[in-house]
C-alpha cells in the first residue's frame, strides 16, 4: 500500500464519513479520486477549479479530498513563502484540509508520511483583484461589407442627386455641407465601456474582529438580563462590555472563556454602564429560545498571552481564498448611520460542520471566520445565525 493510500486510510478510520453516505455518494467519490492524479500536477488550473469548491465532492469532506492533499503536499510543503499567493485557492484548500481532526489524526499514526505545513498566512500579500477587461461595442455595420455595396449603389445615387438638385450656386451648396456633417457625426468610433468599479458597499473587512479573553463577568448593577464583563483583546487596558446573556449562561461558564469580539461599533451606554465592544454569538437556528452559545476561535499553537491574543486578530477575508489577510484595514468606528454591521451581519451563519462563516449575497461565496491558527466554529449550533 503507498504512503498516499495508508495515509487517507487512516483518515476514514479516524472519520468513517469521508467515505460517503450512499451509493450515489461513494461513485461520486470514487469518480473524484480517480481524477485527482492528473489534476494535482497543474496548480494553476487546479487553483480555477477550486476557487468555487470547498471540497472535491459537494459540502462535506470525503476520502477523496484527503488524497488530493496528500499529493500536493510535497508542492506546497516545499514551495517558497513568495510563491504561496500565486495560488491562493489551492493554499486555501490545502490549508483546510490539512485542519480536518481526520487529517490531524492521520499524521499523528502516520508521523513522517505528510506532517502539518506551517504557512504564516498573515505576512503573505493578498492576491492582486483585476477589474475586468472593458466591454467595446460592436459597430452596427460592417465597414468591409459597407464598401463593397458602396459602387453598386453609386449610379442609383448620381442619378437622385441630379434630379433633385438645386440650381447651382450658394443656395445649393448649404444642405450639401449640412448632409456631410450628419454623416460624419454618424460614423464615429463608439465609446468603450467604462471598467467595473470596486465594490464599495459594506464589507466584512470593514468590521473588527478580535480574539479576546473574559477576565472577570459579574451581574449588571440596574439590569437583570445583562452581564458586564472585562475582556482582554490585546490592549493596554481591558474593555467593559454588557451583554444580554443572563438567560442563557452562568457566570462561570463565561468566566475565563477565549471568545471573539467585535471592536469597532460606537460605544453605548446600558443601564449607566458604558459598553466598548459586543461577544460574537451564534443563536439557534430555531431562535434565540432554542439556546445563544459563544462563536469560539481555534486553540492557539502556543500559549494564549496578552501579545498573542493582539496577534492574533482576526479578519474576514474578501478575497476568494478566504485566509487571514492584510488586504482591508477595519474601520476605526462604524458609523451607525451607515449601517454596517445591521447590512453585514445577516450574513454570518454556521455551516453544517459548525465552522462560522459569511456568505457574500451576491456571488454565494462561502468566506470563513478564521484566525492564523484556523477557523472559528460553534460549539454545537448548525445552521446558526451569528450576532
Amino acid at each position: 500500500m503507498s504512503d498516499i493510500a495508508q495515509f487517507v486510510a487512516a483518515a476514514q478510520k479516524a472519520d468513517p464519513a469521508l467515505a460517503g453516505a450512499g451509493d450515489k455518494e461513494q461513485a461520486a467519490i470514487a469518480k473524484a479520486t480517480s481524477e485527482v492524479a492528473s489534476i494535482a500536477s497543474n496548480l494553476k488550473s487546479l487553483n480555477d477549479k477550486l476557487t468555487p469548491l470547498t471540497y472535491l465532492v459537494g459540502n462535506a469532506p470525503s476520502t477523496a479530498d484527503v488524497d488530493l492533499y496528500a499529493r500536493l503536499h510535497p508542492a506546497l510543503a516545499g514551495a517558497p513563502a513568495g510563491q504561496h499567493p500565486e495560488h491562493p485557492a489551492v493554499l486555501r484548500y490545502f490549508l483546510h484540509v490539512q485542519d480536518l481532526d481526520a487529517v490531524k489524526a492521520a499524521q499523528k499514526e502516520l508521523p513522517n508520511a505528510f506532517p502539518p505545513v506551517d504557512v504564516d498566512v498573515a505576512s503573505l500579500p493578498a492576491p492582486p483583484r483585476a477589474a475586468p477587461a472593458p466591454k467595446v461595442k460592436k459597430e452596427k455595420k460592417d465597414k468591409a461589407a459597407a464598401g463593397e455595396a458602396a459602387p453598386a449603389a453609386e449610379g442609383k445615387k448620381e442619378k437622385k442627386d441630379k434630379a433633385a438638385a438645386p440650381a447651382e450656386g450658394a443656395a445649393g451648396a448649404a444642405p450639401e455641407g449640412k448632409k456631410k456633417e450628419k454623416k460624419e457625426k454618424k460614423e464615429k468610433a463608439p465609446k468603450a465601456a467604462a471598467p467595473a468599479a470596486e465594490p464599495t458597499g459594506p464589507l466584512p473587512s470593514m468590521i473588527d474582529l478580535r480574539v479576546g479573553k473574559v477576565l472577570d463577568v459579574k451581574r449588571h448593577p440596574d439590569a437583570d438580563s445583562l452581564y458586564v464583563e472585562s475582556i482582554d483583546v490585546g490592549e493596554a487596558e481591558p474593555r467593559t462590555v454588557c451583554s444580554g446573556l443572563v438567560k442563557y449562561m452562568t457566570e462561570d461558564e463565561i468566566r475565563g472563556a477565549t471568545i471573539i469580539t467585535v471592536c469597532n461599533l460606537k460605544p453605548v451606554t446600558m443601564r449607566g454602564v458604558k459598553s466598548y465592544a459586543m461577544l460574537l454569538c451564534a443563536s439557534s437556528k430555531d431562535g434565540k429560545d432554542g439556546g445563544v452559545e459563544f462563536v469560539l476561535p481555534p486553540l492557539a499553537r502556543s500559549p494564549a498571552t496578552a501579545s498573542t491574543l493582539r496577534a492574533r486578530s482576526m479578519r474576514v477575508s474578501t478575497t476568494p481564498w478566504a485566509q487571514l489577510t492584510t488586504d482591508a484595514t477595519p474601520e476605526a468606528q462604524l458609523n451607525p448611520k451607515k449601517k454596517v454591521f445591521e447590512t453585514i451581519q445577516p450574513n454570518f451563519s454556521t455551516l453544517d460542520n459548525l465552522e462560522a462563516v459569511w456568505t457574500d449575497p451576491e456571488t454565494k461565496t462561502v468566506h470563513r471566520i478564521r484566525t492564523k491558527d484556523g477557523v472559528c466554529k460553534a460549539k454545537s449550533f448548525a445552521g446558526a445565525s451569528l450576532s
